[in-house]
C-alpha cells in the first residue's frame, strides 16, 4: 500500500518518494516491519494465549526437559502469519500475480493449522483435524497454484539459450517470454528439466499433459515439505530458525532469477516478475527470525500446526512459483530428513513385527532431532544407539541451523556446479 502511495507523491517531486520503486529498498524495510512486528505484537499474543490457557499439551517420552513445556502457550504461529503479510501489504506490489499467490497460500495454509490447533487445544481432542482433511487442505492449495500458473498470460520465463563459440560459452540470452513446465535441476550440465518430457509418448496432448504432471507435482511437493516443517517443529527455534534460513536462500534465488544480467551469466531461466517476491522473502526472514525472539529455548510460545503447516508450505510454493522446485531435497534436507526418519522408523517397525512377532527401530526415537535428545540404552530396540548420553537440545538445535546453513550454500552453488 506504500508502494502506491509513494508512487503517486513521486508524481509531485515529494523528495525521497522514488526510493519506493527500488526492490532493494522496500525488502529491506519488509524484513525490518515483520521484525519489529513479531517481537512487538508477539509479547502481546502469548499474554492472550495465556490468559485463554491455550498451552501445549505433553505426552511423557522419557525426554530430558520436555516436562517443562507442559502448558506453554501454543498456536503461536499467528505471530508469523501477521509479521509476514503486514510488511508484504505495505511494501508490495498487490497486482503482482506471484505476491497474491503468497498472500492466498499464507493465509490458506493459516487457516489449516489454526483449525488444527483449535481443535487439539480447545476442543481437547489430541488427534486434532483429521490427517485426510489436511491433506486435502494441502492438495487443494497444489491444484490452485498449479492451475494458476498454468491459466495465468503472467507466468511465463524467458529461457536461457548459449552462444557458443567451439566449446566456449560467449554468453546467455533469452528468448521470448513463454509458458513453461521447465524447472532448475542441480549438478548437470544443462540444468533444466521439462516436466513435458515425461508427456512426450502423448502426442499432440502432449503439453496438456505436461501441465498436469506438473500440478501433481505441486501438489505432492506443497503436501511433503509442509508436513516436513510440520514433522520438524519439536524443539525449540528448530523449525522456526531452519525456515529462516530457507526463507533467506529462496529469495536470493528469486532475485538472480528476476535480474536478466545475472540470470545471463548464471545461466539459469530468466522470469518476469519475481522480484517482488524479495519483498516477500525478506518478510518471511525477518517474521521468523523475529519469532525467535520467544521461542528460542526456553521458549515462551510454540508455533503450532498454525505455523508449521505455514512456514513448509510457504517454502514450497515458493520454490514452485520460480521454477526451483526441484533443488528443495537440498535445500529443505533438514525438513525431508525429519520425514525419511519418521518412514522409515514406523515402515521397519511394521516390517519386523509381522516377520518376527516383534517390531525393532532403527532410531532411539522419531522424528529424527528426539533421537539425538533421548538417552541410548540396552532397553531400546533400536539400530542405531549411538550418541548413548542425550545431547542437550539447545545445541541439537544450533547444530541443525549449522546443516541447514551448509545446504542452503550448496543450493546456491548448484546454480554454478554442472
Amino acid at each position: 500500500m506504500l508502494y502506491y502511495l509513494f508512487n503517486y507523491l513521486d508524481q509531485f517531486n515529494l523528495p525521497g518518494a522514488g526510493i519506493f520503486k527500488y526492490i532493494s529498498f522496500r525488502s529491506a524495510m519488509a524484513l525490518i516491519f515483520s521484525l519489529l512486528i513479531a517481537t512487538i505484537i508477539g509479547r502481546r499474543i502469548i499474554e492472550k494465549l495465556q490468559m485463554l490457557q491455550i498451552g501445549e499439551t505433553v505426552r511423557d517420552l522419557g525426554l530430558e526437559g520436555l516436562n517443562s513445556k507442559r502448558g506453554t502457550p501454543t498456536m503461536g504461529g499467528i505471530i508469523i502469519i501477521i509479521s509476514i503479510l503486514v510488511p508484504v501489504l505495505l511494501f508490495a506490489k498487490l497486482e503482482n500475480l506471484y505476491i497474491m499467490l503468497m498472500i492466498f497460500s499464507t493465509i490458506w495454509l493459516g487457516c489449516i493449522g489454526f483449525l488444527d490447533d483449535y481443535i487439539k487445544v480447545i476442543k481437547k481432542n489430541k488427534d486434532g483435524l483429521k490427517g485426510k482433511f489436511k491433506i486435502m487442505g494441502q492438495a487443494g492449495l497444489g491444484l490452485i497454484v498449479g492451475l494458476t500458473l498454468y491459466l495465468s498470460p503472467e507466468a511465463v520465463i524467458r529461457e536461457n539459450n548459449e552462444i557458443r563459440k567451439g566449446d566456449v560459452i560467449t554468453r546467455v540470452v533469452h528468448s521470448n517470454a513463454v509458458k513453461s513446465t521447465k524447472t532448475t535441476i542441480p549438478f548437470v550440465k544443462n540444468n533444466n528439466f521439462d516436466y513435458q518430457t515425461l508427456a512426450n509418448s502423448f502426442g499432440e496432448n502432449k503439453e496438456a499433459v505436461s501441465w498436469i504432471i506438473f500440478i501433481i507435482a505441486a501438489i505432492f511437493i506443497i503436501t511433503a515439505t509442509s508436513n516436513g516443517a510440520n514433522l520438524t517443529d519439536g524443539l525449540d527455534g528448530l523449525a522456526a530458525g531452519s525456515a529462516a534460513i530457507m526463507g533467506l536462500t529462496l529469495g536470493i534465488l528469486a532475485y538472480v532469477s528476476s535480474h536478466f544480467q545475472m540470470a545471463s551469466y548464471l545461466n539459469i531461466m530468466y522470469i518476469p516478475g519475481v522480484q517482488e517476491l524479495a519483498v516477500f522473502a525478506s518478510a518471511f526472514f525477518g517474521a521468523t527470525i523475529g519469532f525467535l525472539w520467544y521461542n528460542s529455548y526456553p521458549a515462551q510460545v510454540f508455533m503450532g500446526d498454525t505455523g508449521s503447516l505455514t512456514i513448509g508450505g510457504i517454502i514450497a510454493v515458493f520454490a514452485i512459483i520460480i521454477h526451483k522446485e526441484l533443488l528443495l531435497p537440498i535445500l529443505c534436507g533438514v525438513f525431508f530428513l525429519e520425514s525419511l526418519s519418521v518412514i522409515m522408523q514406523v515402515g521397519y517397525f511394521k516390517y519386523t513385527k509381522k516377520r518376527f512377532g516383534s517390531g525393532k527401530r532403527i532410531f532411539k526415537m522419531t522424528p529424527l532431532h528426539h533421537h539425538f535428545q533421548k538417552m541410548g540404552n540396552s532397553g531400546i530396540s533400536a539400530i542405531i544407539q549411538k550418541p548413548i548420553n542425550a545431547i542437550p537440545e539447545s545445541k541439537i538445535v544450533v547444530r541443525f541451523w549449522l546443516i541447514g546453513i551448509i545446504l542452503a550454500v550448496l543450493t546456491i552453488a548448484t546454480l554454478k556446479m554442472r
